[in-house]
């Protein structure tokens, strides 16, 4: 037997789509709206919209509140979202990128979270150099010196930005840490321009590291993926290479993950890498 013609199949995907859009809606709205604020957002007639709406209520996709008469989000696609959830394992995904940067690299390779006004290290893959940077997981670095939070500061706004200058100040650890506000503001907007950081002995003499930042699905800067080593092999120009690089590798672990990279950023980040 023959499949479905042509129409049929583009009337399936179409009703897909407008049923995807009405979830979306709904997720984005906290109280739940009535029929006719769901039909406007969506663009669709109401009478289609409520097709639609009753269709994914019987599926428990959405409930229908009788008595405040708003359709909200139902019970079935809040077990879809926590699936999504318990799979969403950033180191998880992020090693398989981080073991092929190494072997590309020959530099230890390291993922970073903020926490507290600090990167600390939750993952890494070791060099296989005698001579390596290392910072254990668990480790923690200051965000303004360090690769990897000046990746994560970057992307905060000045409030959140001014917030963490306040409580933290710029500890000087060696003569090159970026110590003055002005000067870090500078160096973050380039930073974001760039789309990777770089650290130039700021916290350590004689290492440096060169980290991109990772983004949920809000475009928030969430975690950042460094390389690190003595500065005997990341000379200025392993530098500039490694860059772009680390945006692209930064950029197939974001969607990866589910997220979103801001526009300004890896916008020539060329052909996103596989894992």
């Amino acid at each position: 037997m023959s499949g479905p013609s042509r129409p049929e199949r583009r009337g399936q995907v179409q009703a897909l789509q407008r049923a995807l859009r009405i979830l979306t809606t709904l997720a984005d709205s906290h109280e739940g709206l009535g029929l006719r604020e769901v039909a406007e957002i969506v663009g669709l007639p109401p009478s289609t919209t409520h097709r639609l709406l009753t269709t994914l209520e019987s599926a428990r996709f959405v409930r229908y509140d009788a008595n405040e008469g708003l359709w909200q989000i139902g019970v079935r696609a809040f077990v879809v979202g926590c699936a999504f959830a318990r799979n969403r394992d950033l180191l998880r995904i992020a090693r398989p990128y981080m073991r092929r940067l190494m072997e590309a690299s020959g530099e230890t390779t390291n993922l970073y979270i903020e926490d507290e006004g600090e990167a600390v290290c939750i993952g890494q893959v070791e060099s296989r150099h005698f001579v390596r940077a290392i910072a254990r997981p668990g480790g923690r670095v200051r965000l303004h010196a360090s690769a990897a939070g000046k990746a994560l500061l970057a992307f905060r706004d000045e409030q959140e930005l001014a917030a963490v200058l306040r409580r933290h100040g710029l500890e000087r650890f060696t003569e090159y840490t970026i110590d003055r506000p002005a000067r870090l503001r500078e160096h973050l907007a380039q930073v974001r321009a760039r789309g990777f950081a770089v650290d130039d002995e700021e916290n350590a003499l004689g290492v440096r590291c060169v980290a991109a930042p990772l983004f949920d699905e809000d475009g928030r800067a969430v975690a950042a993926i460094s390389v690190s080593g003595p500065k005997s092999r990341l000379d200025d120009a392993r530098l500039e290479a490694l860059g772009p690089r680390m945006r692209q590798i930064a950029e197939a672990i974001t969607r990866a993950f589910g997220g979103v990279p801001p526009d300004s950023t890896f916008r020539n980040a060329g052909e996103t890498p596989r894992p």
